[in-house]
């Protein structure tokens, strides 16, 4: 065992006279029993934060243990606790950081080392003094009920981080703390989170961040044994219950905003997430258990909101925010702490903490769901991912290794998200996301330094994965790709500066035409594109299908004296990759740094990728490009500076400098080869291409029985009319068709809509469509009014 570097009467001196009274008695490993409801609480608590059910022998296991101890050697051999700090590069008075709640996180690990098994330190008596007495000197030094904190970080230093960190400790090394001490601290946190923190309107009291002030609130009751606490912070949940029609929180079509304006279900969601499912478990069977019949949404957003993102163990970035900026710390040499896949585990594991306080069904399907993400992500699975603590390692193993469940097949299907302009559409074999962006919605997530760079992510990024890339995104990405050609997106290269536009939320479009219309299986997308801090106007549209993505883009026009560009693709090939890309049955050049003008090309394939088809031949241009880039470079809080390389292939279209009315149309094929490609491109009659105009745009796909028609504002294209802003997606099959419409300006209270087809009879109809006229043609009146772009739809009889 290694002898700290400093003596414990030395803490003792520098933490003050209170300590020179104080017994710290020899942790046991087994907690005690339960004396009242509150010491209930507190072992549930604990029990939560070191996991159950795994042995410490285990290899999954033992070295993450050994890793623990190790740490917990370290933070307590350089403690050297002084009238300004416990440790020197934490001084309490650097609030520009977060040092308060980062010296709490450090006797937080040091308290996880004595209480863990297998640590080398498990119960061991001079750990838990000098924990204890390290407790003692940030309370006597700075985290006390007399002490104003700046607020520059109140987040981290104050009201939520320091907290969190100082009450998990107090629960781990309970038996280890007078009583005096104990009630100092629940003071502290009483000062610096009052219950008024909780009211309604309070500063910083939304969405996830009231779930975390109630995470606080209600361990501070379980540690003080204050009923009065706990139930405070069980009714505060309250207000994060219902769905929302702005600002932030959950909207009913399963959108999640934080920020205002920004889609941030992958982040402040999974935190919220989180931090209910502690909650739910912590009170769950108790006294104080949570009763609101609005708890239900929340275990609805489970399958409503995160499910629809993750894709077999991947979290999709559209709705991850500015925390797809953040990467491994220095010296990592993959370059990622687990990125989307590592947000998705722990939202898996916020899932089956939340299954506890389920419906036996609810929790049986949910394993089922995270079984079969856990099984099929070849990525980053559970033995590979080191971030992961052993409390949820051990309930991710148990419900991946769980013999008697069935893992829950992918879904297939189309979701669209019209509160936050983001769409995610999945097939056999390959899913997509969408990102565009609104008056509604930002451009992009900035703040705090972090995704410095993100600025063209609301501009059509068209994320797409097959199951056998899903480490497409994640494998140092976003510090490596050219920001100005992210793929999908129509963008000016106009040179931004970094955060441009302003942080949380800030940067957004005046633009309101973002969504559209499906059936879930099939959809009809489009936006009113505008440009950051740019001339740049167009119009964009996607309709995802069987097994392509029609993308069509028109009006394209901008006066910024810079180029104009549309991503065809952009894909990151890895540290080496030598993936063929063929062009009419010619392969290119797989040499680094080749680019060509493709002129004429009818189709193109990138080997184990997809393929493209540009309907009629097309001007395209492509490149292959190692490019280098460091975390550090879109993250200025906490990136790395480590380099990685990373090679891609580009193709896009050049609009060139100052265009007027330029668009572009292809399709995207995920996993297709060149065969198939070039079958498609070959079969003129699969496609047909209805309107390709600043107006309206449209396309009919006969073999799917497949219409679909964005309108920008009122027109007619081939059988459709409509009166306003509307997208519009039909289709048959056999003797029946469904009718789709969506008013994705969200300004409208209704459109009249004309299908210049016989119709005989209407089979089902949503409350909120009115039929005027059936017969030669159906007509259709449909009330938008406060249905968030969402769709409306009606099956008729064909004549």
């Amino acid at each position: 065992m290694t002898t700290p570097s400093w003596s414990r009467r030395s803490v003792l001196s520098a933490a003050g006279a209170a300590l020179a009274a104080l017994t710290v008695g020899v942790a046991d490993a087994r907690p005690a029993l339960a004396a009242d409801a509150y010491d209930a609480l507190r072992l549930k608590w604990r029990e939560l934060l070191l996991g159950t059910g795994f042995t410490a022998s285990d290899p999954l296991y033992a070295g993450r243990l050994t890793e623990l101890g190790a740490k917990a050697v370290s933070y307590r051999s350089s403690m050297a606790p002084s009238g300004s700090s416990l440790w020197p590069d934490l001084p309490y008075a650097s609030f520009s950081g977060d040092p308060v709640s980062s010296t709490y996180n450090r006797l937080k690990t040091m308290a996880l080392a004595h209480a863990q098994p297998g640590t080398g330190l498990t119960g061991d008596a001079s750990l838990a003094a000098d924990i204890v007495a390290g407790l003692q000197h940030v309370h006597d030094g700075v985290y006390n009920a007399s002490f104003t904190l700046p607020s520059s970080n109140w987040w981290w230093n104050a009201q939520i981080g320091a907290p969190t960190a100082l009450l998990d400790t107090c629960v781990l090394m309970y038996d280890s703390l007078s009583a005096a001490q104990t009630a100092a601290y629940c003071a502290a946190v009483d000062h610096f989170v009052p219950d008024s923190q909780l009211d309604v309107g309070a500063p910083h009291g939304e969405s996830a961040n009231r779930v975390d002030f109630c995470k606080v609130v209600a361990l501070r009751g379980v540690v003080g044994k204050s009923s009065a606490k706990i139930a405070r912070a069980r009714d505060g949940l309250s207000p994060v219950f219902p769905y929302v029609t702005s600002g932030d929180g959950f909207y009913r079509d399963g959108s999640f905003i934080q920020h205002s304006h920004t889609p941030y279900t992958g982040s402040y969601g999974a935190v919220l997430l989180s931090g209910l499912a502690w909650l739910f478990a912590l009170l769950g069977g108790s006294s104080w258990d949570i009763t609101d019949p609005g708890k239900q949404l929340m275990l609805d957003s489970v399958e409503r909101s995160f499910a629809p993102f993750v894709y077999n163990g991947l979290l999709m970035d559209a709705v991850s925010g500015r925390a797809v900026s953040r990467g491994l710390s220095a010296g990592s040499t993959n370059g990622f702490v687990g990125g989307d896949h590592g947000r998705a585990q722990g939202v898996m594991a916020a899932v089956l903490m939340l299954a506890m306080g389920a419906s036996a069904a609810e929790r049986t399907r949910w394993r089922g769901m995270v079984k079969g993400w856990l099984q099929r992500d070849y990525f980053l699975t559970l033995e590979n991912n080191p971030s992961l603590d052993v409390a949820s390692l051990s309930r991710l193993k148990a419900a991946r290794d769980d013999a008697a469940l069935a893992a829950v097949a992918e879904p297939v299907g189309h979701r669209v998200f019209g509160s936050m302009d983001r769409a995610t559409h999945r097939r056999p074999n390959w899913a997509a996301s969408l990102s565009m962006s609104s008056s509604r919605v930002a451009f992009y997530a900035f703040g705090n330094l972090e995704n410095k760079r993100g600025w063209h992510t609301g501009s059509g990024m068209l994320s797409w994965w097959k199951d056998t890339t899903l480490g497409q995104f994640t494998d140092t990405f976003w510090p490596t790709v050219d920001p100005y050609r992210l793929p999908g997106t129509t963008v000016s290269k106009k040179t931004l500066a970094d955060g441009a536009g302003g942080d949380f939320g800030a940067p957004r479009p005046t633009s309101t035409w973002a969504g559209g219309a499906s059936d879930g299986t099939y959809a009809a997308l489009g936006m009113d594109i505008r440009g950051l801090q740019s001339t740049l106007g167009g119009r964009k549209s996607w309709f995802f299908l069987d097994d392509a993505v029609v993308c069509l883009g028109a009006g394209i026009g901008c006066t910024d004296g810079t180029g104009v560009e549309s991503i065809v693709e952009n894909r990151n090939l890895g540290a080496g990759g030598t993936h063929t890309l063929t062009v009419d049955g010619v392969a290119m050049p797989a040499t680094q740094g080749w680019s060509a003008t493709l002129t004429g090309a009818r189709w193109a394939s990138l080997a184990g990728m997809g393929g493209y088809v540009f309907p009629g031949g097309a001007t395209v241009k492509a490149l292959r490009q190692e490019r280098t880039g460091a975390w550090s470079d879109i993250n200025g809080l906490s990136g790395s500076t480590t380099p990685f390389t990373r090679r891609y292939l580009t193709l896009w279209f050049d609009h060139g400098t100052n265009p007027t009315g330029a668009g572009y149309s292809y399709l995207l094929m995920p996993g297709a080869d060149s065969a198939a490609t070039a079958a498609r491109a070959a079969d003129s009659g699969w496609m047909s291409v209805l309107a390709n105009t600043a107006n309206q745009q449209g396309v009919h796909v006969p073999s799917l029985g497949f219409t679909g028609v964005n309108f920008y504002g009122s027109g007619t294209v081939g059988t459709l009319t409509s009166t306003g802003a509307a997208s519009v997606m039909v289709r048959v099959s056999g003797t029946t068709a469904t009718v789709c419409v969506a008013n994705p300006t969200q300004t409208l209270s209704s459109l009249d809509i004309t299908w210049n087809r016989a119709v005989s009879g209407v089979v089902s109809q949503d409350p909120s469509v009115t039929v005027l006229s059936t017969g030669p043609s159906l007509r259709l009146r449909v009330d938008t009014t406060a249905k968030a772009g969402a769709s409306q739809r009606i099956t008729v009889t064909l004549g």
